[in-house]
């Protein structure tokens, strides 16, 4: 127990230090992020130094479970590939400079319609998607306007990680820990709605407290119009992203996993892209898609599913529920993986807590999974190690020249999440 203990312990700190201090390296002309090489190190010494054995963890992924991680994996890859594909052919850009040319020269109006244009993007897609497409275009907006990009930014950032919340499929902590306890896309749909409006509702209200005096400002250029090359390749891949979302609701009805619906629908556009690239001849929308799909999430996942494997394997998970099962679940849990998610990211959190509900009281299962989903998504902006999508964020700030530091994004993080958190529980404990 010991040694698993130490060698978690130890991943854990150099995953945080290099999110901190080095996110990305460099060897030669390819550059890769650190966490998952250090996650997937953990897991190999896990296995050397035999704190878990190989056929315990084969077991486990194998397993004909909800939770499995590779359906998971396959899950939200496939509908992030779908996404992709919608940003890559231009409809999250042009929609985003259309909200902006009908808001006009009024930064108040810009900032609430972007706000609520990633609330949107966020409830239909994934938050990694809206971070990856919005960002570089509100950094290129606000240099192009000279106008504070930061109000724009920190409002984008906590309004994916809050709307993520609203759909099982917003976030893949959502989907680990909802499947956990078997919960349908409609079940889930019943529960989160209220508290994500209303953690929607608080967090723009403290947003507009923070930043009245700089969006008083007047911009001095409108940005450019933006046209969609391809309007037939966007209404299929439109159409499949429906379709999709429409199996995914009644998935639980037909007896059809959500990771098959996803992965159909994936492969049928897979169809329709080479058919058009077949057609054009020279359209590369595919290729390109291909390769902007987070593969590193693969190993990174699979590495951290061991590590709570072998916590598991050597009844570390038990002593941890002990000390969870104390007091109301819905703010146990949900405050403790808030503040866990920003010490170990909220993807091994997630996969730690839906083992930890497990052993608990039956009867708070369902209360803990949705407070835990809760504090997954809120906990992703309190810092930058909240989440991946923060990781993401952070290094997308700096490429573009709208550096937010570690020390600004916790401050506004303080600020925002702590009441932001507190009345999702509130809200949670009253419809659940």
């Amino acid at each position: 127990m010991i040694s698993t203990i130490i060698i978690s312990l130890l991943v854990l700190i150099l995953l945080i230090t290099s999110i901190v201090f080095f996110p990305t390296i460099r060897i030669g002309r390819i550059k890769f992020a650190t966490y998952w090489p250090l996650a997937l190190v953990g897991a190999i010494l896990l296995i050397v130094f035999r704190c878990v054995p190989v056929s315990y963890i084969f077991e486990n992924l194998t397993a004909d479970t909800a939770i499995n991680p590779i359906k998971i994996l396959i899950l939200f890859l496939s509908m992030t590939f779908i996404s992709i594909v919608l940003d890559e052919l231009g409809l999250f850009k042009w929609a985003a400079i259309k909200t902006v040319k009908l808001a006009k020269n009024h930064q108040l109006s810009i900032f609430l319609s972007i706000y609520f244009l990633t609330a949107i993007f966020t409830i239909f897609t994934s938050n990694d998607i809206v971070v990856l497409t919005l960002t570089p275009f509100i950094c290129f907006f606000c240099k192009n306007t000279k106008v504070n990009p930061i109000p724009y930014l920190i409002g984008e950032f906590v309004a994916s990680n809050t709307y993520s919340m609203m759909l099982l499929i917003g976030n893949p902590t959502n989907i680990y820990l909802a499947s956990a306890q078997n919960i349908s896309f409609i079940d889930y749909i019943k529960v989160m709605f209220l508290p994500t409006i209303a953690a929607g509702l608080v967090e723009v209200l403290i947003l507009l407290l923070i930043f009245h005096k700089s969006l008083k400002k007047e911009i001095e250029k409108v940005y450019e119009e933006v046209r969609i090359d391809s309007k037939v390749e966007v209404i299929v891949a439109a159409l499949h992203l429906l379709v999709c979302l429409i199996f995914l609701i009644i998935s639980s009805y037909i007896n059809v996993e959500m990771y098959l619906v996803s992965l159909f629908t994936a492969l049928s556009l897979i169809i329709c892209l080479i058919i058009f690239k077949i057609i054009k001849r020279k359209d590369h929308t595919l290729l390109r898609s291909v390769r902007r799909v987070p593969y590193e999430l693969v190993p990174f996942v699979l590495s951290m599913f061991v590590m709570m494997i072998a916590l598991d394997y050597q009844n570390v998970s038990i002593e941890l529920a002990k000390l969870l099962s104390k007091g109301n679940s819905i703010f146990t849990y949900g405050i403790s993986s808030f503040l866990s998610a920003n010490v170990i990211n909220n993807i091994p959190m997630s996969m730690l807590f839906s083992h930890l509900i497990t052993l608990g009281s039956e009867s708070e299962m369902i209360r803990a999974t949705y407070a835990s989903i809760i504090g997954s998504n809120i906990g992703a902006f309190l810092t930058p190690i909240g989440a991946l999508a923060g990781i993401m964020f952070t290094s997308l700030t700096e490429i573009y020249d709208a550096k937010i530091n570690f020390k600004s994004f916790i401050k506004y993080g303080f600020i925002i999440s702590i009441p932001v958190i507190i009345i999702s529980l509130l809200i949670l404990e009253i419809v659940i």
